[in-house]
């Protein structure tokens, strides 16, 4: 049997396969269009992908998060927001006392139709994990385009009026950073006090707290990397920095992902790569059976290094 260098890494470690430690989250990606096509983005999204979930496999979704013990929906894409069903499933799963959570580019709240989304997100208790690449306008015009950061800023700025960040009400509103080429990205400690300062001093916004990720070689990503010849040299440097310690909180040991088309992941990036839970177990959301997926198997490959590289991306 064919194995990879990060499968054997984790059999060296532990004796064993990397395994789940119960379902805390069940992550929905609604599917991949999106208003924005932006460099790093590894489900390589943008606005001529056609890809969406539909309403018998949202349907499903539901029935399994509302009849298991799973605490988080967390919702994806694309641009989430964009699914005809966004709204109903977020309002379904409110309704049942379940977390949300929606992963958000900002720049959408500026597209037609779109304009409510920030009360939305307010009067449906949602929290917000939203993408910035970067505190300075360059870089992430770099990434995203020109116009890209002042839709951001712009966004922010909404949402703080409406109680979300690090205001009196305190509403949940992430940040998330990607770095700005074939690197890993520095403390998040000490980069989201640098963050805290830019954005409060440059433009009056505040937020919760920042995620740094990792880059995937993957999606589009990956495409960049090959195309500057690098792509061997930024795998080799992921699989140098990986970090046994991040193992503990690896979002693969408490989440299951769901594809657009219902079809089961252990994270988002599998998804992309077209590599399934393992085959002794359901593979489809509406077959969904949560005492086989408690503590199943995860599926692995060497992409994983992204995850467990230095700080780790948890």
């Amino acid at each position: 049997m064919n194995t990879s260098k990060f499968q054997d890494k984790i059999r060296f470690l532990q004796q064993g396969p990397l395994t789940a430690r119960g379902i805390k989250v069940l992550q929905v990606n609604m599917g991949y269009r999106c208003n924005m096509a932006c460099r790093h983005c590894h489900v390589a999204a943008g606005p001529g992908r056609t890809e969406a979930m539909e309403q018998k496999t949202v349907d499903a979704v539901l029935s399994a998060l509302l009849a298991n013990p799973i605490d988080t929906l967390d919702i994806t894409g694309g641009a989430p927001e964009l699914s005809p069903h966004f709204r109903a499933l977020v309002g379904e799963a409110r309704k049942a006392g379940k977390r949300v959570i929606c992963r958000t580019n900002l720049t959408i709240f500026s597209e037609p139709g779109m304009e409510d989304i920030p009360e939305f997100y307010k009067d449906r208790g949602v929290e917000l994990i939203a993408s910035l690449p970067c505190y300075l306008e360059e870089n992430v015009a770099a990434v995203r385009g020109n116009d890209a950061f002042k839709k951001s800023i712009d966004a922010l700025r909404r949402l703080n009026s409406l109680g979300f960040g690090d205001g009196p009400e305190g509403k949940p509103l992430s940040l998330v950073y990607n770095p700005g080429g074939a690197f890993l990205p520095p403390s998040q400690c000490a980069l989201e006090a640098d963050y805290k300062r830019e954005l409060k001093c440059r433009y009056g916004v505040s937020f919760t707290r920042l995620y740094a990720f990792t880059n995937m070689p993957i999606g589009r990503f990956r495409d960049s990397l090959v195309a500057s010849g690098t792509f061997d040299q930024y795998r080799d440097m992921l699989s140098s920095a990986f970090n046994p310690q991040t193992l503990d909180n690896i979002m693969c040991r408490g989440l299951v992902s769901v594809g657009w088309d219902g079809r089961l992941f252990d994270c988002d990036f599998n998804q992309v790569l077209g590599l399934g839970v393992d085959p002794d177990i359901p593979q489809h959301i509406r077959d969904f059976d949560y005492d086989a997926f408690a503590h199943r198997r995860i599926t692995v490959d060497d992409h994983c290094f992204g995850c467990t590289a230095g700080q780790g991306s948890t």
